[in-house]
């Protein structure tokens, strides 16, 4: 599987850009992953040829093991994981979206979000590998 975060923005927040980096940096030991950070409008342009993950707060609620059963189901595909800015996403990414996955039903600062995201990815996929990373 090839993961792409395509996500609005640069994080400015201190500690989301560093544990972006951090947990991007380690999800490389498991999947190949490329982390875009693109104006709004570039958002589902990049994401071209790649099953739309779009992060939305009206989107399905997984588990970790969730998580990992959905992508599974996509092994050997491309998937590309969209967070939008601090306006959200526009309808037309929401409809263009293969999945609508929820981080959480509170509404979390989009930069916040996105390292959510970077953590989850890491458990998932040290979870496929078998790594002791995750505990239930």
């Amino acid at each position: 599987m090839r993961l792409r975060v395509v996500a609005v923005g640069k994080p400015k927040l201190a500690y989301a850009r560093l544990g972006v980096e951090e947990y991007a940096r380690r999800i490389g030991r498991y999947a190949p992953l490329e982390v875009l950070f693109v104006k709004d409008e570039d958002l589902l342009p990049r994401a071209e040829g790649h099953r739309k993950v779009v992060l939305d707060e009206r989107g399905k609620l997984l588990s970790t093991e969730g998580f990992l059963r959905l992508l599974q189901g996509w092994e050997g595909e491309k998937v590309a994981f969209l967070v939008g800015g601090a306006e959200g996403h526009k309808e037309a990414v929401r409809e263009a979206a293969d999945f609508l996955l929820s981080l959480s039903p509170l509404t979390l600062q989009h930069e916040l979000a996105l390292l959510v995201l970077m953590e989850q990815l890491y458990r998932v996929l040290t979870l496929r590998a078998g790594h002791p990373y995750h505990r239930p």
